[in-house]
C-alpha cells in the first residue's frame, strides 16, 4: 500500500509541478500536451512517466538531448514521500485526507512561490473546498462554521498584519496570497492553532531571510512556503502543540 500511494503521490507531483510552472504564466494545465522545456517539441507518453522517465532518459531530453531541469525529478520524489509520511503518520479518514491536501499544497506553493513569488487561488480555492467537504463528512454542520469563521478569523489577522507592515515600510509586507493562505490555516487548525503557526513561520522563515539579506541584498522572499510548511507542522503535530499551548497558558 505504500508503495502504491508513493506512486500516486509521485503522479500527482508532476501534475503539481505543471500547475505551479504553468498557471502563473496563464499556461493551460489540462488539456495543453506538456513539451520540452529546450526543443519544445510535445512529448511523447513514455517520456511522462514519473521518476521512470527521468532515470531512463538520463535526464536529458530524447529529442534534443537538453538536461532536462532537476526540479522534475525532486518534486515528484517529494510528493511521494510525503503521501507516504502521510499514510504511516496519520490516522485514516479525515486527518488522512487533510494530509493528502496540505501535502498538495505545500507543493504547489513551494513551486509558484519560489520561482515566481506568487500563491495561486485556484489551489487555495479547491483545498478550502475539499476540507470543507471532509468537515462536513466527518464533523457535521456546526463544527464546519466553527472552522469557517476561524478562517475568517485568521485571514483577518494577516489582512490586518498587512495593513500594519504597509504603514510601517510604506509598502507591502506580505503578498494577497499570503493572507489567502492564512483563511485556509484557519479553516484547517481553528484560530488558536493557526495563530500558532503563523507564528512558528515567522521563525522558520528568519534564517532564509536573513541569508537573502546577506547573500542578494534583497529584503523580499516568498514567505508562502513557510506558511504552509509551518500549516504541515502544526497539523502533523495537532495534539503536542495543544499541549504545549495548554502548558503555557495554564503554567
Amino acid at each position: 500500500m505504500a508503495v502504491l500511494i508513493f506512486f500516486i503521490g509521485a503522479i500527482l507531483g508532476s501534475f503539481y509541478l505543471v500547475v505551479g510552472t504553468r498557471l502563473p504564466k496563464g499556461e493551460d494545465v489540462l488539456f495543453s500536451r506538456s513539451k520540452c522545456d529546450s526543443c519544445g517539441k510535445p512529448l511523447k507518453w513514455y517520456n511522462l512517466i514519473p521518476i521512470f522517465s527521468y532515470v531512463f532518459q538520463s535526464g536529458k531530453c530524447t529529442f534534443c538531448h537538453k538536461k532536462i531541469a532537476g526540479e522534475h525529478i525532486i518534486v515528484e520524489i517529494a510528493t511521494g514521500l510525503l503521501f507516504v509520511f502521510t499514510y504511516y503518520y496519520l490516522p485514516a479518514g479525515y486527518y488522512f485526507y487533510v494530509g493528502l491536501i496540505i501535502s498538495s499544497l505545500l507543493i504547489i506553493i513551494f513551486v509558484s512561490d519560489f520561482k515566481y513569488m506568487i500563491i495561486l487561488d485556484s489551489p487555495l480555492i479547491i483545498s478550502g473546498i475539499l476540507v470543507i467537504i471532509l468537515k462536513l463528512i466527518f464533523y457535521g454542520f456546526k463544527p464546519t462554521l466553527i472552522s469557517i469563521a476561524s478562517g475568517i478569523a485568521l485571514f483577518c489577522v494577516m489582512l490586518l498584519l498587512f495593513q500594519l507592515g504597509k504603514f510601517l515600510f510604506k509598502k507591502e509586507a506580505l503578498g494577497g496570497g499570503d493572507i489567502k493562505l492564512a483563511f485556509i490555516m484557519g479553516l484547517i487548525l481553528d484560530f488558536k492553532l493557526g495563530l500558532t503557526a503563523i507564528i512558528l513561520s515567522t521563525f522558520v522563515a528568519l534564517p532564509y531571510a536573513l541569508a537573502s539579506l546577506e547573500i542578494k541584498k534583497n529584503n523580499e522572499f516568498p514567505y508562502g512556503p513557510f506558511l504552509a510548511g509551518s500549516l504541515f507542522i502544526v497539523f502533523y503535530h495537532y495534539d503536542k502543540f495543544l499541549l504545549l499551548l495548554d502548558f503555557l497558558f495554564n503554567f
